[in-house]
């Protein structure tokens, strides 16, 4: 429930095109002024001619207009519109097209039966013995295939110089198979008015309970050389109930699961988060098997249906069939993508994919339909579900007409003012599907149910155990995570904090924590201020405020001390014996910017003073082995990040960013001040990250970390990089898992982190294995770096002495010119949550306290 469980996204007002929006809104002043136009309403139920089966799916068309809508799987469809229309078409693959007259703005009740497609079958003959082995070597159907791959780059839609189209999107998302305890319960009888008894789930009407719904309106401009695509959104509205979880961005993710730009001709199709090889990519009869099914006649033209089927039913590969122009183009008229009960995906009961594509006057097939329909459970054929469909039209293609060249200078997504557009009758005007009576009643049934008494009380309930934070009028207590927690130098800790929201004050944020530690007798606390200057919370995209903050607290060396806060939970469990540790007091000042191309600047001061404690002492390698009770550092701060075309998750305290095949580039330069504010030295520590994930298809993706540091001065030890280590029990992408804290410093470095997921890949060919659905990982990380002598306490005097190993504690090394090495393999998804990693440390194996050989544990539930 948790990865579906989002709030609405918050969009933001562009300036460009506003003149033509403004016309837009003039124009629809017009028409509510204008004498009502009498609907037309057709409905009733397509069955097949010669079977009597219903037929699903069937294209259900007012002719020679845009109003469509398609029949469920009993055969039954609704469609209504303003107007006056006399005919309406039925089509569908596989069944002859087929028009009837209708009476215009009235209501017509029809029962079509549809003939089967003509079709012309070669000889076939049939014989006894052996079952032929299929071979793609002289297989007609791989031949056909072949010339459809040969001529993807004629077909696509980016084969056109200059491309536009309106589109029409709908989402909707509703939980199924519901606890009959609860629905006849006494405390969910208030609450019977949403339940929707019509929707068919896998053949069968079952009762859901609908939870989310989304409509949205757009335009959408594609030019060819240099390439650039351009999506203005024109208008939407949206409600959604499942607000246990405190995350911007729904569309974003629920577009990634159900099929944000659905694309036979790419090689991959991006969609339940994993990628799928198209039946048509450029390597697809490696993987596919193919069986030519009939030739279907559709008007004056002809269409090969080729069906098709993974070779291997575990991989992420479809099954379905596609119908194919005999024209010499080998263009996709409609295809059906579905997959099989044995895919290694996790929780998904079922997937449908249809897609159809209209002529157009430049001879290409253009898509003009898309509706993507899955629904998810934690056990695949029973129990609790939640069911999702996208629907997506397509109209009024213009072919090469290009605009003006400052106007492919904008942004890659626009938002059109006054998007939000909560009226009936506009919906009505501009909606190019019909909705059925169910989904009409979805607005009316969500507004009325966010404004009962009891469905906000259980809304606070959920929302706090979900996000962590209490909703106490204009202010949040939390994180509830962090109340509890144990570590060697606190004892038991003790937290509670909380913030200011919007309700508050929508340009000054206030947000801190207190804590006590049983053993150290200490408290501790952090407490910030923010100024907005855009009136926007500092936990949300995007940025821009200025911030300052006191700190006091104890970390280990090394940690980001942006996850001071949290530290007691994460290690209350750890691997091996750690006693360095470290009392700050930072005063921090920063101005924080992010700008909508996600590129993002931090400036700002701090100056931080470190006290050792545990073992750890801080003395100076002088004859008289002074020991250094307080270190202070005051320095200028300078970060850039710039993510291309990020797609970001907004949770109640931190930023996700969705995996993509886009880099993210950080910097980071810090100068530090001696003699301002206390500080002791001058030096100056550069930073960089580049991370990216390259994708592979059937055999996984690739996640790549690039990082390099250089520090300039003469610094003690707690002042140069120290490597991440991570002691926890738990597995650290980022950091080095059989390395000790304070194991290692270095003052120049570079560094590669490696981890390869093959998604099942191998174990899925395994008899027996491939039932459990596991997946293997691999990774890999490298730390090539070295001190100067400047900084060697061993060769230069004024610096403090390292921490020397010894009764189970690693000490600190300088790092030398052979690189540390780590690597691991890992099984996942086992359970599907459980992720066990073995991880072996190559060299620098005589350090005390180091082991060899280590196993961590991760816990996160995937697709």
């Amino acid at each position: 429930m948790l990865i579906f469980s989002f709030n609405a996204s918050a969009q933001h007002t562009d300036s460009l095109k506003q003149t033509k929006d403004s016309l837009k809104v003039l124009d629809t002043i017009k028409k509510s002024q204008s004498p009502v136009i009498e609907n037309t309403t057709v409905s009733g139920r397509i069955t097949d001619a010669l079977t009597g089966r219903p037929i699903p799916n069937v294209n259900v068309t007012f002719t020679k207009s845009t109003y469509a809508t398609i029949s469920d799987s009993q055969g039954k469809f609704f469609l209504s519109a303003q107007g006056s229309y006399k005919k309406v078409s039925f089509s569908s693959m596989g069944s002859q097209p087929l028009s009837r007259e209708i009476k215009p703005n009235r209501v017509s009740e029809l029962q079509i039966r549809l003939k089967s497609s003509q079709r012309q079958l070669q000889e076939v003959k049939i014989s006894g013995g052996k079952r032929k082995k299929y071979r793609n070597k002289g297989n007609p159907a791989v031949e056909l295939i072949q010339q459809i791959i040969d001529h993807k780059n004629i077909n696509r839609m980016q084969s056109a110089d200059y491309l536009q189209y309106d589109q029409y999107e709908r989402i909707g998302l509703s939980f199924f198979h519901l606890p009959p305890l609860l629905i006849n319960s006494s405390y969910f009888s208030k609450y019977k008015f949403m339940l929707d008894t019509t929707q068919v789930i896998d053949g069968e009407t079952q009762t859901s309970l609908p939870v989310f719904f989304s409509e949205k309106l757009s335009q959408n401009y594609f030019r060819k050389k240099p390439s650039k695509s351009i999506k203005v959104l024109q208008a939407q509205k949206e409600l959604n109930i499942v607000k246990f979880i405190d995350t911007v961005g729904v569309n974003i993710y629920i577009n990634r699961i159900y099929g944000d730009n659905i694309d036979i001709y790419e090689n991959n199709i991006f969609i339940i988060t994993n990628q799928f090889l198209s039946p048509i990519a450029d390597h697809a009869p490696d993987f596919y098997k193919f069986f030519i099914a009939d030739t279907i006649k559709i008007g004056n033209e002809k269409f090969i249906e080729v069906n098709f089927t993974p070779r291997n039913k575990g991989d992420l590969l479809f099954e379905g069939k596609l119908l194919v122009t005999m024209d010499g183009r080998y263009a996709v008229k409609s295809c059906e993508l579905d997959v099989n009960s044995q895919i290694n995906i996790n929780f998904m009961r079922s997937l449908k994919i249809v897609l159809d594509f209209q002529k157009h006057d430049d001879g290409r097939y253009y898509l003009t339909k898309s509706d993507v329909k899955a629904d998810f459970g934690i056990f695949k054929k029973r129990g609790f579900g939640v069911i999702g469909e996208r629907t997506v039209f397509r109209s009024n293609y213009k072919l090469n007409s290009p605009l003006s060249n400052d106007f492919y200078k904008g942004k890659d997504l626009q938002v059109a003012a006054n998007v939000i557009q909560p009226d009936t009758t506009f919906w009505l005007h501009h909606r190019t599907d019909t909705l059925s009576k169910q989904q009409e009643l979805i607005y009316t049934h969500i507004n009325k149910l966010q404004n009962m008494r009891s469905f906000k009380r259980v809304s606070w309930v959920a929302s706090t155990l979900g996000t962590g934070l209490a909703d106490v009028g204009p202010v949040q207590i939390g994180q509830i995570g962090s109340t509890f927690g144990y570590n060697n130098q606190e004892g038991i800790r003790f937290q509670a904090g909380g913030r200011t929201t919007p309700k508050f004050n929508k340009t000054i944020y206030l947000d801190g924590y207190a804590a006590y530690g049983t053993k150290d007798e200490t408290a501790k606390y952090d407490l910030n201020t923010y100024f907005s200057l855009n009136k926007t919370a500092p936990y949300r995209f995007p940025n821009d405020y200025f911030k300052i903050g006191y700190l006091y607290d104890v970390s280990l060396p090394g940690q980001d001390l942006a996850a001071v806060n949290t530290q007691a939970v994460l290690t209350s469990f750890s691997t091996g014996k750690n006693d360095y540790w470290l009392y700050n007091k930072i005063l921090n000042l920063v101005y924080v910017k992010d700008f909508e191309n996600h590129f993002s600047y931090n400036l700002g001061f701090k100056n931080w003073n470190q006290q050792a404690a545990g073992t750890l002492l801080y003395q100076v390698n002088d004859a008289d082995n002074t020991i250094v009770h307080n270190l202070t550092t005051s320095e200028v701060d300078l970060g850039l990040r710039y993510a291309p075309h990020e797609q970001i998750i907004q949770g109640s305290t931190l930023r996700l960013s969705i995996y993509s095949k886009y880099p993210i580039i950080a910097l980071q330069i810090n100068h530090g001040i001696a003699g301002f504010l206390g500080g002791s030295y001058n030096y100056n520590n550069i930073t960089t990250n580049i991370t990216k994930r390259f994708y592979f298809s059937q055999l996984g993706y690739s996640d790549v970390a690039v990082l390099g540091g250089l520090i300039t001065g003469k610094v003690p030890y707690p002042l140069l990089d120290i490597s991440p280590a991570n002691r926890s029990v738990s597995y650290g992408p980022s950091a080095y898992n059989q390395m000790g804290y304070l194991e290692f410093v270095s003052d120049h470095y570079v560094g590669l982190n490696f981890t390869q997921s093959f998604n099942g890949f191998f174990l899925n060919k395994i008899p027996l294995i491939d039932q459990l659905k596991w997946r293997e990982y691999f990774s890999f990380k490298v730390l090539y770096g070295g001190l100067r002598n400047e900084n060697n306490p061993a060769y230069s005097s004024g610096l403090y002495k390292f921490p020397v190993g010894g009764n189970g504690t690693n000490g600190t090394y300088a790092l030398g010119n052979v690189p540390y090495i780590e690597g691991g393999v890992g099984i996942g998804n086992i359970f599907k949550v459980l992720r066990v990693d073995m991880i072996k440390r190559f060299n620098y194996l005589d350090h005390p306290g180091i082991g060899e050989y280590g196993v961590k544990l991760s816990f996160i539930p995937d697709f």
